[in-house]
């Protein structure tokens, strides 16, 4: 990192404190402000970055914006493969939700793969609509469809997907048990959940909570992506148990999107890039300048980016299985 980076850390980090000290806010609060924040950026980003709102998988470092946006595409069939997805015409989903569905990216893209009959939900409008664009540009209006709803209150039968996607949703959301609940809740006997988010770190054995620290970093975080309080990729897998689902499988890709941040950032700093943070306005700059922050956690070992994937038993009264989690270290070589 640059000595004028490195500088703009610091500056932001002597913040933390205070910012740490800011009342949590209320769900409603939560809602209006992340409809808000996506509303304001989505525009940005698309120009941008293009249809995924997402990290990108890396297996070698990119050289071009070109190729990050492919592997934000590998991410989505990465992630896939991992859970077991579409690995033969048993796992192949008919139907899938894609929950905090961005513009769309994903849907379509899974929609094109397989076939699959995606739905989504966002809390943003504008989201939404172009989301509903997007699709029938595409020639995908009658495979995919996108409404505003609450991924806590969704708005959709039990039993209704045999996929559930959830790609980077999780971290918004503020009631993470419930959220598992309602993921649960929505996906048929026999359907695959998968869940790809933030997380802090694991707690180690004898701590009872993350260090006062790292406690006020992650608060700064959410006070500018309008995020409530973090959990671990173990807690989900205890949410996930809890939810009856059975299959509970984790891992840890932290060290697979290493290159993303430094290469949104200066994305950032481009002349379109500052152009669009100007025109989007302050809550936006706010957001851009917190990516140093991200960058910060992910070096302390604090951020992590975490899947989760689990199976809802055709007998819902199956025991549950033994959580699957790989050996790795994932510290980031930034």
């Amino acid at each position: 990192m640059q000595m004028g980076a490195r500088t703009a850390v610091s500056s932001a980090v002597t913040k933390v404190q205070l910012l740490g000290r800011n009342r949590e806010r209320s769900r409603a609060e939560l809602k209006d402000g992340i409809a808000n924040f996506y509303d304001k950026s989505s525009g940005l980003w698309e120009s941008i970055w293009g249809e995924h709102m997402h990290h990108g998988y890396y297996e070698e470092q990119p050289q071009s914006l070109e190729e990050h946006k492919a592997a934000q595409v590998a991410m989505i069939d990465k992630s896939l493969e991992w859970a077991g997805v579409g690995v033969d015409a048993a796992s192949t989903p008919k139907t899938g939700v894609d929950v905090g569905c961005g513009i769309g990216g994903s849907s379509r893209h899974i929609a094109r793969k397989w076939g699959t009959k995606m739905q989504g939900i966002t809390l943003s409008p504008k989201q939404c609509a172009r989301a509903n664009e997007l699709a029938a540009e595409a020639g995908l209006a009658d495979k995919c469809s996108f409404q505003v709803a609450d991924a806590l209150e969704q708005p959709f039968e039990d039993n209704s997907f045999d996929l559930i996607w959830s790609m980077e949703s999780g971290e918004h959301m503020p009631l993470k048990q419930q959220f598992v609940g309602e993921l649960a809740r929505v996906c048929a006997p026999g359907g695959r959940v998968l869940i790809v988010t933030w997380c802090h770190r694991d707690l180690e054995e004898g701590e009872e909570s993350l260090k006062p620290k790292e406690q006020r970093l992650l608060a700064a975080i959410n006070k500018a992506y309008y995020l409530p309080k973090w959990c671990s990729v173990a807690d989900y897998v205890t949410y996930c148990q809890e939810a009856g689902l059975t299959d509970v499988r984790r891992d840890d890709w932290t060290d697979k999107i290493q290159y993303f941040w430094p290469a949104v950032i200066k994305s950032s700093l481009s002349g379109r890039g500052i152009r669009g943070l100007v025109r989007a306005g302050p809550g936006i700059i706010r957001g851009a300048l917190a990516m140093l922050l991200m960058v910060r956690g992910f070096k302390l070992n604090l951020v992590k980016f975490g899947l989760i994937t689990a199976r809802k038993p055709d007998d819902r009264e199956a025991e549950p299985e033994p959580v699957l989690s790989p050996l790795s270290s994932s510290r980031m070589p930034y």
